[in-house]
């Protein structure tokens, strides 16, 4: 449309572009195009949206593209098209931008959480302003507050036009009070009664703890896992035609009080009559059968065969059968109220890892990823081997995180790729703290370490340390692959000095200087023995108040001493963890000797048995056995500073550090040459810390004691206590806390009920 350089309107509204009415234009030849009215946008972005070029023919067609493109960005409320001798004018008028978002009245959730709820309705800060979109952020705002039980929530939003074509929203919002689940109804239930399968529900109808733990509000992901675990919990006792008939949830006009009703058909206990494989079987049947949690003649029960199910999978993916399904299918026979089980196996293709890779890995060297690998290139994909791959790399403790993923090979059916992806945590530390425990008061200690030095798995380690009771300075250095078998080898150099007189047992000082060499030598994958070479030179002082004892040992043999130091051990460790174990076991057997050729000459034994076991969800069984036996040899005595003790926290708790066994006639604590101390745990989570590892509570039951030589060890003799106690790997360090009471002691024992250790590895 061309107008003798008068400036007409070519545009003006959207709707123009599909009237009827649209009028035809002459087509001219664009000499320059000119952009107006555009505050944030730049000109080149008009120029990229239209249609036409400087130098190009216009028309109606391109101009209402033009139009209806620039429209389709959003960023425009208004567009029109003008032309001025032969020159385009692009008129635009820009939406605002949201320069700032406030929330008011906010006390359930934060205003960070809403703010990222808002995102998902297209409102953001220095996002263009919708207006059509408020609807639907007011409605995500009370979605959000619905899910928390807050029906009468209220949103009202207020927009302010500011500078610079730029707006402020303002969300008040009036939460009103949460509703409340005043009554659950479980109607058609009869095997069991109704209180009884509500103690499966998470949702409740309130009691002392609802205000914590907010059990008694609505939320319908919580309801819709308690229907799961009820109906888990019939079909575990094999009532196989269980069914939720319907689900009903009302709330009243004052959206103060929820009811929930579910109705449910139970039917009849099915028992289980046979059990057949189908399909092609790559191991035999019997070998299966020994895999299954359930038998002929069993009620049923869905989990049994579940968990089944992954035994028979994860025995194939053993063999490279990562893709095998096991479909478990019923043929129920309604009138004698059984059932068979027919197992359909499909193993899939038999697959093998093609490529390791390792990713993440900044600092550490690849290989020292790779000798921990237990599934290995070109091998048949193994389930076991990769998880107990991922398990090594845990308990080398330099890796936050660990990822493996196997995705299949492109062009191939028969090959997977194992992507190692870790993230790697910091492991030099420099240190320096200050401890308390009841036993060794203030402590001051400082360490530079670096447990993969260099990137090479290697350990190095300065410490210093230095209390009342003790100082030492120690040097450590480990290659835990000094072969490439995987046998370890590290040094010690070390300075320890000893002062007892603040302690329960007899006073003496003693000063040692030692050096050290020690090996060891895998033997399984979970088996061990360590074994060990060292010298040391033991100064000793006493004072007159010292044990008579310990006075007749320095009288008898000196205060100096050259010891010749060999160790040997076995262990043998299942643990899935070093750090927060839930299950397996540690056995470890060993002892140190005095070889001959040294001044002291004696032999001390210790055995340690610790066994852990998940017994419902979070809650682990923990139970620790500890023996120890020493004595001379050679025609000289056990020396006292090589002597057992027991009582403290980390041993028998409730009683006073060091405390139990043998003491001389003036009362003091002089140890004894056999130590038994038994632990029995119940560990779980600390309420409110969910996922959180570095902290967990237990109740316990400690028993043990010491002997010197010729007591006879009698079961009445043994002290014992029950209690409470937290561990914590805390910022400051780790702390261990205990409140026991002795159920066991005699009447000259020295109780102590509260005890700590802040700042020493537990």
């Amino acid at each position: 449309m061309r107008f003798n350089n008068t400036p007409k309107l070519l545009s003006a509204l959207l709707a123009a572009l599909f009237s009827a009415a649209a009028f035809a234009i002459q087509p001219f030849v664009v000499k320059d195009i000119r952009v107006e009215g555009a505050q944030r946008t730049e000109a080149g972005t008009v120029f990229s949206y239209l249609p036409v070029k400087v130098g190009e023919r216009m028309d109606d067609e391109k101009a209402a593209a033009a139009i209806k493109a620039l429209y389709a960005t959003g960023f425009y409320s208004d567009v029109r098209l003008e032309v001025e001798n032969d020159v385009l004018i692009v008129f635009l008028v820009e939406r605002p931008a949201i320069s700032q978002i406030d929330i008011n009245g906010a006390k359930e959730f934060t205003k960070d959480n809403l703010k990222d709820g808002l995102k998902t309705a297209g409102i953001s800060e220095a996002k263009i302003f919708d207006r059509s979109l408020l609807d639907r952020a007011e409605k995500e705002i009370k979605r959000q507050y619905t899910s928390r039980g807050f029906y009468s929530a209220k949103v009202t939003t207020t927009v302010t036009p500011i500078e610079r074509n730029r707006i402020s929203l303002t969300f008040t919002i009036d939460e009103g009070e949460v509703s409340k689940i005043v009554d659950i109804n479980i109607i058609g239930a009869s095997a069991f009664s109704e209180s009884t399968l509500l103690k499966e529900f998470e949702l409740t109808t309130g009691g002392w703890f609802s205000w914590f733990t907010k059990d008694d509000q609505y939320s319908k992901q919580k309801l819709s896992g308690d229907l799961e675990k009820l109906k888990s919990y019939y079909l575990n006792r094999g009532y196989l035609e269980f069914n939720i008939e319907s689900t009903q949830v009302s709330i009243t006009p004052d959206k103060e009080k929820i009811y929930i009703t579910v109705n449910i058909s139970e039917g009849p206990v099915y028992k289980i009559t046979d059990i057949k494989f189908q399909g092609e079987l790559k191991i035999t049947e019997e070998e299966m059968r020994s895999l299954l949690l359930f038998k002929p003649g069993e009620t049923f029960s869905r989990q049994k065969i579940v968990d089944s199910v992954k035994r028979i999978s994860d025995r194939l993916g053993n063999d490279g059968y990562s893709f095998a399904n096991i479909n478990p299918v019923p043929d129920p026979d309604r009138t004698n109220k059984t059932a068979s089980f027919t197992m359909f196996v499909d193993p899939g293709r038999r697959v093998h890892v093609r490529r390791i890779n390792v990713q993440g890995n900044s600092r550490t060297r690849d290989e020292v990823v790779r000798r921990e690998m237990r599934q290995l290139e070109s091998a048949w994909y193994s389930n076991e081997k990769i998880a107990r791959s991922k398990e090594r790399l845990e308990r080398t403790s330099f890796f936050e995180d660990i990822n493996i993923e196997t995705p299949s090979v492109p062009g191939s059916n028969d090959q997977v790729d194992l992507n190692v992806t870790v993230k790697e945590r910091n492991t030099g530390s420099l240190q320096f703290g200050l401890g308390y425990s009841n036993a060794e008061k203030l402590t001051v200690s400082a360490s530079v370490s670096q447990a993969n030095i260099f990137g090479s798995g290697n350990q190095l380690s300065f410490r210093v340390n230095n209390s009342t009771i003790s100082k030492a300075y120690e040097v450590s250095y480990l290659n835990p692959y000094w072969t490439v078998d995987g046998i370890a080898r590290g040094f010690d150099v070390y300075e320890r000095d000893l002062n007892t007189a603040s302690l329960n047992t007899g006073a003496y000082r003693s000063s040692s200087t030692g050096v050290g060499v020690r090996f060891g030598v895998p033997v399984t994958e979970y088996d061990g023995i360590n074994f060990g070479f060292g010298y040391e030179r033991t100064k000793l002082g006493l004072d007159s108040f010292s044990p008579q004892r310990y006075l007749d040992y320095v009288n008898t043999f000196g205060t100096k001493s050259d010891t010749f130091r060999g160790s040997l051990g076995f262990s043998r460790d299942t643990r899935d963890s070093i750090y927060f174990p839930r299950n397996g076991y540690l056995i470890e057997a060993g002892g140190e000797m005095g070889l001959p050729g040294g001044d002291v000459k004696f032999y001390r034994l210790q055995s340690k048995a610790q066994y852990l076991r998940p017994i419902w969800g979070p809650i682990v069984l923990n139970i620790n056995a500890e023996f120890g036996y020493a004595n001379g040899y050679g025609g000289k005595p056990l020396p006292f500073f090589k002597n057992f003790y027991a009582g403290g926290v980390d041993s028998v708790r409730g009683f006073e550090q060091s405390s139990l066994g043998p003491r001389d006639i003036n009362g003091e604590f002089i140890g004894g040459n056999r130590r038994i101390v038994g632990n029995f745990e119940v560990l779980f989570p600390m309420p409110g810390v969910k996922g959180d590892k570095s902290v967990r509570l237990s109740a316990f039951v400690d028993v043990g004691n010491v002997f010197g030589p010729g007591e006879k060890i009698r079961l009445g003799d043994l002290r014992s206590s029950v209690g409470i106690g937290v561990s914590w790997f805390s910022p400051v360090g780790p702390l261990k806390f205990s409140l026991a009471k002795p159920i066991r002691q005699k009447p000259d024992d020295k109780v102590e009920r509260f005890q700590f250790l802040l700042g020493r590895v537990f």
